[in-house]
């Protein structure tokens, strides 16, 4: 693969460069793209391991934010309103009329980035989100770097500042298969993927999938995963509770088999919460994909945080720095 400098791939509706860089080394393969921050591909040892699309502009108009940093909120926002220091601000309703979802219609995901460092074994991509941008107070600075930190391992660090206070929560929304065919062929369900999420508490959600304020055990209920639970059995679009604020370094906050891969994922992160999707909907996207043949697992903060006080604050003011990291390891056993 190549490295170094950034390539241009396709263009954005404006006209500008999608550009598109890759880092290799310790088993990896990784191309990122500038649109979105895009994990565009990921090899480990040779073999796919995300759902991923050959033509950078179906990033631009269909995905469903494939691979991408997903900002300013990821998530969802009730009602698209949060009221902050006593000021309510409305965002765009762009999910079904009635929720904010990761940022708008044009969140972070469908902003062109900019390359500011590239090396064989990182990069990094710098965005910067002007003060009312989807509705969204202060002008946010936001970086975002990948690195092959050890074997098997790649590591994001999501860092952001403000100019004025008002709301954060990033993460990578990769759809993770662990069976992928080679190039050409579909990919086949999650169904029999095997899942761990060392949560004993979750958040309950209503109709519209918005937390009800609760922080329920997960002992006693389907959301108990602390212990090796095939995913085909189950339907997730669901928050895990890790903690009540970050972490200072990350730890483990889920992991993924199959029967048939040696290949196992370990997801660590510092966030306090991580939402686990099995791509019910992925079929809805045109892209191609059926319904499940993808699994997120998408560190970050509780969501709806601004519209519960009794959440941890998603909340950052001048001078402070947001920072989060995820890391995904994979790491080779005996096919099950």
């Amino acid at each position: 693969m190549r490295d170094r400098a950034p390539v241009p791939v396709g263009t954005m509706p404006d006209g500008s460069p999608i550009l598109e860089a890759r880092l290799a080394g310790e088993g990896l393969e990784v191309a990122v793209l500038s649109l979105g921050a895009v994990i565009r591909r990921l090899d480990v040892h040779g073999r796919p391991v995300v759902l991923g699309r050959d033509d950078p502009h179906d990033y631009v108009e269909k995905t469903p934010q494939c691979g991408a940093v997903v900002g300013r909120f990821a998530n969802r926002i009730a009602g698209g309103r949060f009221t902050l220091d006593g000021v309510t601000h409305a965002l765009p309703r762009n999910e079904a009329g009635r929720t904010h979802l990761h940022g708008g219609a044009q969140g972070f995901s469908r902003r062109n980035w900019s390359f500011a460092e590239v090396g064989p074994r990182s990069l990094t991509l710098t965005y910067r989100s002007a003060d009312g941008e989807e509705g969204y107070p202060g002008s946010l600075t936001v970086a975002c770097t990948y690195a092959i930190v050890a074997p098997g391992a790649l590591r994001l660090t999501l860092t952001a500042s403000t100019t004025e206070p008002t709301i954060v929560n990033l993460t990578n929304h990769s759809y993770f298969n662990l069976t992928l065919p080679p190039e050409g062929h579909p990919a086949p369900p999650i169904d029999d993927h095997v899942i761990e999420i060392p949560a004993e508490a979750y958040l309950p959600v209503d109709e519209a999938q918005i937390p009800t304020g609760a922080v329920a055990p997960v002992a006693g209920t389907r959301f108990d995963l602390r212990r090796a639970t095939r995913i085909g059995d189950r339907a997730f679009d669901h928050a895990f509770v890790l903690g009540r604020q970050s972490a200072a370094e990350p730890r483990p906050v889920g992991r993924v088999t199959a029967p048939g891969s040696d290949l196992a994922l370990t997801v660590l992160a510092t966030a306090p919460a991580v939402q686990f999707y099995d791509g019910t909907h992925l079929a809805k996207a045109g892209l191609g994909f059926a319904a499940r043949s993808g699994l997120c697992l998408e560190p970050e903060a509780f969501p709806d945080a601004p519209n519960h006080p009794g959440f941890p604050s998603a909340v950052v003011r001048p001078g402070e720095t947001y920072r989060e990291i995820i890391e995904y390891r994979f790491t080779k056993e005996t096919a099950r």
